[in-house]
């Protein structure tokens, strides 16, 4: 294999943290932080079970013929890769996942697709699942907050692009492979990391498959690596690297700096956000602050005609994804329409006080008083934001006596400034595994989860596999 001077590239130094991280060395704290994103993670898979997106998935890559790896909450196994993929799906599929706010990338529902898949099949230790959960969570963040929201502006997708270079290290590493090798995985894996943000424009599910494309090519590329196939040297750096051939421009100075700061010694981890809402992220301070709004002035469907207008004032770098186009925006047809529209989130939250799971279902999105008012919502730029540190929201009500009432969010709930504890987010996961498996069935899921690391890797994979939806 070709020698790499890991002290140089990008690739390099994520070889060698991600091949000599030890356990030992992450604070506790950030362990046990990381089994609570897991759990996160797998309550959204199980309650993504049923959905016409899941149902179509499994169906498909059933075809491909069964497996030994589990796939949560469906009850059978597919093959590696496959499972990797359709886990990716389950868990990213409701938009209810965790959210690196700078980075603006969901990376478990990658990391947790790929690590669960090789460690089962590998027979490693649930300590060592969570090591490379880990390494992928530190390098697919770093990656992503390198490039200062660009990717987004240049029309992709990070949890997809991304994702694939966090999952390749952390491959890389359960697959045993030395420092070399698992940087020829990032090189391989650069042709193959993708993710379009095209299905912004017309609801598609493809999306959602992004985590799981994302955790199978890094399976992929770094099996290939193990077998001494090479890639790229300067896979990020590189006139053709990553950032050059996505961005239009390689990194400077202090963004490359940025991709690798910390690591080893800071833990990215503590900055990932947990959604307390089953929509884009970009949405939640708006939707906060209509939902005070409602607590505070009781507005309802029968106040309707009292509203006049309604303004969000959101952050520049976020219009492009959840304001426009205006019209489309304000009659969302999917759900996928709906989390990513914030007339419709922001005339429910107003009306209704609350944006769950079921304001996405087909009677929820015809709901013709919320539609009324999505109509009449309108959105600025937030002159005061901090994004994407914060994301940012504010909602005017104009009543029609010409009196104005007005909510602020400046920091967004669940993120790393006003965090969700793991008691909340323990909450949350049964919350949604509950609308598939039993109570009973949900408490199993979480004690395997949260004891992950004095277990096999095996016994949390066989709990998942078992699971099937009440």
């Amino acid at each position: 294999m070709t020698s790499l001077d890991s002290s140089v590239t990008l690739s390099g130094q994520y070889a060698r943290f991600g091949v000599g991280l030890q356990l030992r060395d992450v604070p506790h704290a950030v362990q046990t932080r990381a089994r609570h994103l897991i759990l996160d993670a797998v309550g959204i898979a199980l309650a993504s079970r049923g959905y016409p997106y899941a149902d179509v998935s499994f169906a498909a890559f059933s075809e491909f013929g069964g497996g030994t790896s589990p796939v949560i909450g469906y009850g059978r196994r597919l093959g590696l890769r496959d499972a990797a993929m359709m886990n990716g799906v389950l868990i990213h599929g409701l938009d209810f996942d965790d959210t690196h706010s700078r980075g603006v990338i969901h990376s478990t529902a990658s990391a947790l697709s790929c690590v669960l898949a090789l460690a089962d099949r590998d027979a490693v230790s649930g300590a060592d699942l969570l090591a490379a959960y880990i390494v992928a969570m530190e390098v697919s963040t770093r990656v992503a907050s390198a490039a200062r929201g660009g990717f987004h502006d240049a029309g992709f997708h990070p949890t997809g692009l991304v994702g694939a270079f966090g999952c390749a290290v952390a491959a890389a590493r359960l697959l045993q492979l030395d420092e070399a090798r698992a940087a020829h995985a990032q090189g391989i894996v650069l042709s193959m990391a993708a993710g379009s943000l095209e299905f912004l424009e017309d609801g598609a599910w493809t999306k959602r498959a992004h985590p799981g494309f994302a955790a199978a090519s890094a399976i992929t590329a770094a099996t290939l690596a193990k077998h001494g196939f090479t890639g790229p040297r300067l896979a990020y750096e590189g006139r053709f690297g990553l950032y050059a051939s996505h961005l239009g421009k390689p990194l400077d100075a202090a963004d490359r700096e940025l991709a690798s700061e910390g690591l080893g010694s800071s833990w990215q981890i503590d900055e990932v956000a947990i959604k307390p809402l089953p929509a884009c992220h970009f949405t939640h301070a708006v939707a906060d602050a209509a939902m005070a709004l409602h607590r505070e002035h009781r507005f309802s469907a029968e106040s309707l005609d009292s509203i006049r207008r309604v303004v969000a004032r959101v952050p520049r770098g976020t219009v492009e994804i959840v304001c426009e186009p205006v019209d489309a925006k304000r009659k969302p047809v999917t759900a996928y329409d709906a989390q990513f529209s914030v007339p419709y989130i922001v005339a429910t939250a107003l009306l209704k006080g609350r944006f769950t799971l079921d304001e996405l279902e087909p009677a929820a999105l015809a709901d013709p008083a919320v539609l009324a008012l999505a109509a009449r919502v309108d959105y600025e730029i937030d002159p005061d934001t901090t994004f994407p540190r914060h994301y940012t929201g504010e909602v005017v009500v104009e009543r029609s006596d010409g009196s104005r009432v007005a909510h602020r969010e400046a920091i967004n709930r669940g993120c790393a400034d006003r965090p969700v504890s793991n008691d909340d987010i323990v909450a949350k996961f049964h919350a949604n595994a509950q609308r598939s498996v039993s109570r009973s069935a949900a408490e199993q899921i979480a004690q395997a989860v949260l004891q992950l690391d004095e277990r096999p890797a095996r016994a949390l994979a066989d709990t998942l596999a078992g699971l099937t939806a009440s």
